[in-house]
């Protein structure tokens, strides 16, 4: 994990934590959303600049990815490779987790590679949808 405020390291506990809210939205457990009600920021990121959005909608959980947007999980914020949660999901195909972040606003064209380029290269079942129609 990064260095926290003032150089100061986090506790191993601290750590830990971290690490199982993002195992909480990798496995798309909905129990995350109630850490996030209870205060933890929907925009937590891991070392990777992964944050819990990303990990959800790579992972294939619309109904998470639903309750981080709706929680104020940022659908623009890149990773450390420039990549927005819209374009994860395109690249696994996942059609709901699209519906969801494209109904949020997610810009098909932020990130690079951009979730577009990322469907058309992939030959992504999410593809349609980027380009304003319908799911099959």
């Amino acid at each position: 994990m990064a260095t926290s405020v003032a150089g100061m390291e986090p506790s191993k506990e601290l750590v830990e934590f971290a690490h199982r809210m993002f195992d909480l939205a990798r496995d798309g457990d909905a129990q995350l959303l109630d850490y996030v009600a209870a205060g933890l920021s929907p925009n937590l990121t891991d070392p990777q600049g992964n944050t819990l959005l990303m990990l959800a909608a790579y992972h294939g959980h619309a109904a998470l990815v639903d309750g981080l947007v709706k929680a104020g999980g940022d659908v623009e914020r890149v990773n450390d490779r420039g990549q927005t949660p819209l374009a994860g999901a395109v690249f696994k195909s996942y059609v709901d987790v699209t519906e969801v972040l494209l109904a949020a606003g997610a810009d098909p064209d932020a990130g690079t590679p951009t979730a577009r380029d990322t469907a058309q290269l992939f030959e992504s079942a999410a593809l349609p949808l980027l380009n304003g129609q319908e799911g099959s």
